[in-house]
């Protein structure tokens, strides 16, 4: 799926096909600029997980998409000022889960149980989860110091936490509340669209949303200067995910989060796809985007 050229509906997209990293492999990017983008103005930034499904289900191996410039047309012909660029970073393939699956929470499970992830746990009968160990700490760092650093550069961008954002959805929904967690000086605000808190496809004699949990719990960041978007439908794989995101609300409650700064949406029916995911995209952006600059 790499080097491929992308036409938006509303706004311009300029793509770096094989972007260069030594901490995770090479990946294209994609940059969507919002039609009035001048280098006289200074635009927020949304870091956005599976670049490669944001913006044309022509290319998708699934033929979804999140709409994302769609949506950004939508909240603009009702009255929205979109001051914001979306920088669309491509997953790794065969390596997402490992870039993807939060490292710290990683580590505290039991040995037997990592060994028994990396080694033994599948997303099919034909491919396993985890195609090498959990990196998920390098891609941070790729994001951090590599894609930002060059992104601030190139482009006419808000630099500050609270103009860098940052937003997936399952396994992308739990390394943006992740990436928050670890770099909170960095990201200002997380749209974790349903958050794959299983970490894998069952919940029985399953430890990873504990330790997801109890990660966030000492982990998560101060509600003066950080915001959170989560949701999960009810259906397919949506399903799973209430019982966790209810215990992942008390934590933010507990933490003094309130309405202004924390959003837990259930979307009853919507099940766990990229079409789901576009239907409801203008919630977390108009939420993430609310008395930016």
């Amino acid at each position: 799926m790499e080097g491929q050229a992308i036409t938006p509906s509303f706004g311009t997209i300029q793509s770096y096909f094989s972007f260069p990293s030594q901490y995770v492999e090479p990946r294209q990017v994609d940059v969507w600029l919002p039609p009035n983008y001048s280098s006289e103005n200074e635009y927020s930034v949304l870091y956005m997980h599976d670049g490669q499904m944001l913006f044309d289900s022509t290319q998708t191996w699934n033929h979804q998409e999140w709409g994302v410039d769609e949506t950004m047309a939508e909240l603009e012909k009702n009255g929205y000022k979109v001051n914001c660029i979306v920088v669309g970073v491509w997953n790794a393939g065969p390596a997402r889960h490992s870039e993807y699956f939060p490292q710290k929470p990683f580590e505290q499970l039991p040995k037997h149980f990592q060994d028994s992830l990396l080694n033994l746990a599948k997303r099919n009968p034909n491919s396993y989860l985890f195609s090498k160990l959990v990196q998920s700490d390098n891609y941070l760092l790729f994001l951090t110091s590599e894609l930002k650093p060059f992104i601030d550069s190139t482009y006419s961008t808000l630099k500050n936490p609270q103009n860098t954002l940052i937003a997936g959805s399952s396994m992308g929904g739990l390394i943006s509340m992740y990436a928050v967690c670890e770099y909170p000086n960095v990201f200002g605000g997380a749209a974790c669209l349903s958050t794959h808190w299983p970490g894998t496809f069952t919940v029985n004699n399953n430890p990873i949303p504990t330790a997801v949990l109890n990660y966030l719990k000492s982990h998560l960041p101060s509600p003066e200067n950080h915001k959170f978007y989560f949701d999960f439908g009810t259906e397919t794989l949506d399903a799973l995910y209430e019982p966790f995101q209810v215990q992942a609300d008390e934590i933010l409650r507990n933490k003094g989060y309130n309405t202004q700064n924390w959003i837990t949406q259930k979307w009853e029916g919507a099940d766990h796809s990229e079409q789901a995911w576009k239907a409801r995209l203008a919630t977390p952006l108009q939420f993430l985007l609310k008395n930016k600059n």
